[in-house]
């Protein structure tokens, strides 16, 4: 097992608009990785990915990584973070090579360049490659390949996914975390950092959607035989639904969030006597007589909700793959908890459904036995598996290597007349 450049601990932060959960893993011989800390703060100073609130934000960060350093007791950890929120674009890009040996044996270099050739594209402007990520490779025509290295041809190209994030709000959130007095040892798209912690490898072989239902956006992954087909962010979350609820009855947002969580439900229970239900503001609000129907509350909810799926559904259409994913849909992302969420999804997307919880770890595992903290748990198995891969493509290495590059010209400066 490849040990963390910080000594046997793992450092997680996953900075959404509603909150930060920040998790510790410890790295032993032999061992699943073994969480042995975990954080969740409110977030503040963020909205769909990106910071509105400089200070606020940097504040709310700041919090969560002195609790979390206080865990270990090191200063200024490096940390893999999440990336998400609607300036995430997703790309299929091809590369082609000839191969370079004389006896047409593909290696390893060959691999590197038909990547590298694959980022050859004109880049949409203020946005930066997070991951390319390999479906397939393609040996003179034949197709499906997932590993050419040792094989024989004179052609070489790959299928990838790209996947870009905006350069501002890279730059932003990365100078706020430096501020907060932590590092950024790469940088993960938090649906896809998700996927790591849900999936078995079954799921991606047979075809899957995580659908990841944030704060102010719902991120998608879709999988099939192995590889990722598919990624994109959708511009609505959970607190759109609070939003609804504050405005349909005249409430304060907080007020809608407490109703939205104690008494909120995706879709209504066929034949609920529920649905006659009232329920009595001064439970949140001393000074309010009101009432509202909790009918018409699971309206407002459901409205919103199958809004969201429809843009899934759009998405799935426009990949092929609408009711077509045998994995079915695997929810994550502190909107997954929604009561009859799993329900709705059936209904809407006509596929099997589930709530994604982590798995493959080991240590405190109650403390984050939740969808919402699959991003967390997922970052640092993402950082495990680059780290045990030899010249992984991952935005990681690069990330680190331009970091570096940079602490190396500040001290240059610093020692220059």
């Amino acid at each position: 097992m490849v040990r963390h450049q910080e000594g046997n601990y793992i450092f997680s932060l996953d900075v959404g608009s509603s909150f930060i959960r920040g998790v510790v893993g410890e790295i032993l011989p032999n061992l699943p990785l073994q969480i042995i800390a975990s954080i969740i703060k409110e977030s503040q100073g963020i909205r769909k990915g990106q910071i509105f609130d400089y200070e606020s934000a940097v504040e709310s960060i700041t919090q969560a990584i002195e609790e979390i350093s206080n865990t270990t007791g090191q200063k200024s950890p490096s940390f893999i973070v999440s990336i998400s929120g609607p300036h995430i674009e997703s790309i299929s890009s091809r590369g082609v090579v000839a191969v370079s040996r004389a006896d047409g044996e593909i290696t390893e270099d060959d691999v590197q360049r038909a990547i590298k050739a694959a980022q050859a594209f004109s880049l949409p402007k203020n946005k930066e490659i997070i991951h390319i990520i390999p479906k397939e490779f393609i040996v003179d025509k034949e197709r499906g390949i997932r590993d050419p290295i040792g094989m024989h041809g004179v052609r070489l190209e790959v299928e990838c996914e790209v996947i870009l994030a905006s350069s501002s709000y890279i730059n932003s959130f990365t100078k706020a975390i430096e501020e907060s007095g932590g590092n950024i040892s790469g940088m993960v798209f938090s649906t896809l950092a998700a996927s790591e912690a849900v999936l078995s490898k079954r799921q991606k072989e047979l075809g899957v959607l995580v659908l990841d239902v944030g704060g102010s956006s719902t991120g998608m992954c879709v999988f099939e035989e192995g590889n990722l087909l598919s990624a994109a962010v959708l511009p609505i979350g959970a607190s759109h639904i609070t939003n609804d609820i504050a405005i349909a009855f005249q409430v304060p947002i907080e007020t809608a969030e407490k109703i939205k969580l104690k008494y909120g439900m995706a879709c209504h229970q066929d034949g609920s006597e529920k649905r006659k239900e009232e329920i009595s503001l001064k439970e949140f609000d001393q000074e309010s007589n009101k009432k509202i129907s909790r009918k018409k509350l699971i309206d407002v909810i459901e409205a919103r909700i199958q809004e969201i799926l429809e843009l899934v559904n759009k998405e799935l259409k426009r990949i092929g793959r609408e009711r077509l994913l045998p994995g079915g849909v695997i929810l994550t992302g502190g909107g997954a908890k929604m009561p009859r969420m799993e329900e709705i999804v059936k209904k809407e997307l006509h596929l099997p459904c589930q709530i994604g919880f982590p798995t493959k770890v080991e240590g405190i595992v109650d403390k984050i036995d939740d969808p919402g903290f699959a991003s967390s748990i997922g970052l640092l198995l993402w950082e495990l598996k680059e780290q045990e891969k030899e010249g992984g493509f991952g935005f990681g290495k690069k990330f680190k290597f331009a970091k570096n590059l940079s602490r190396f010209k500040k001290w240059l400066e610093e020692l220059l007349p």
